[in-house]
């Protein structure tokens, strides 16, 4: 499966941003997704995760109740749903996906083996 990314920019704190995540192939809905992030001289952090299903979800503590990862299974694409941006989210973006257990979800990013390009998100203070 191949992962394009797309929908960050620059945006203020408190304001809000939707990222996509596209995929190309006929067996999207065989695999969990994952959003991650790293920021400049930071190590990749694990964001949100999707099953199989989109009924089983998983979010980073930092970022527990103000994002919302969705999937559409019909159009092979994922979203997050960003709201309440603060500036220490200010990252690289990337989705993820791996072959999915059932609706299993991860953070673990050595688990995901087909990754985007990565799209920049900028939240000025």
């Amino acid at each position: 499966v191949q992962l394009q990314a797309s929908g960050g920019g620059l945006v203020q704190a408190g304001g809000s941003l939707r990222l996509s995540c596209a995929a190309s192939g006929r067996t999207f809905s065989s695999y969990a997704l994952g959003w991650f992030r790293q920021a400049p001289g930071k190590e990749r952090e694990f964001v949100a995760a999707v099953g199989r299903s989109g009924r089983s979800t998983d979010y980073s503590d930092s970022v527990k109740g103000r994002f919302t990862i969705s999937r559409d299974n019909t159009q092979n694409t994922a979203h997050l749903q960003m709201n309440s941006l603060k500036p220490e989210d200010t990252a690289v973006y990337y989705c993820a996906a791996r072959i999915g257990f059932m609706d299993s979800v991860t953070r673990e990013y050595a688990y995901y083996h087909y990754w985007g390009q990565g799209t920049l998100v900028t939240v000025s203070s």
